[in-house]
Formats: structure tokens, sequence, C-alpha cells
């Protein structure tokens, strides 16, 4: 379902958004764009948990590889 908005953009925008798209997809750039920032903003947040995790995850896979190895 779409809605239809009206937004202001200062000259030089709207001219820099006109020279990046064609006549009449300027609703699917913008969407592109938002989305893209959204996938930005949630990388930002999901990053510090991730890296507290990758070293916890490589004492696990270290561990796992020295029973594996014990084993045979």
């Amino acid at each position: 379902m779409y809605r239809k908005i009206n937004i202001t953009l200062p000259e030089q925008t709207a001219y820099l958004v006109e020279q990046m798209i064609k006549k009449g997809n300027t609703s699917k750039f913008v969407e592109d764009a938002i989305e893209h920032l959204e996938k930005i903003r949630l990388r930002k947040q999901l990053k510090p948990g991730a890296v507290r995790r990758a070293e916890r995850d490589l004492k696990f896979s270290q561990e796992w590889n020295e029973l594996e190895d014990n084993a045979w």
C-alpha cells in the first residue's frame, strides 16, 4: 500500500535528485534511499553486539576444534 506525501527540498538538493533519476521515478528513488539509510542505521546498532560475540564465538570454535582433534 502506498501513501502520497508532499515534501519540500532545498533547491540544490532537488536539482541533485533530478540529475540522479529519470522523470517519474522519484518515489522509487526516495524509497530506495530510505531503505538504504535504514540498513545503515541497523548495522550501526547491531555492530557492537556482533563485535562482543565474535570473541566468544572464536573461543567456542577453537574449543570445538580441540575436541575434534582429540577425538581422532
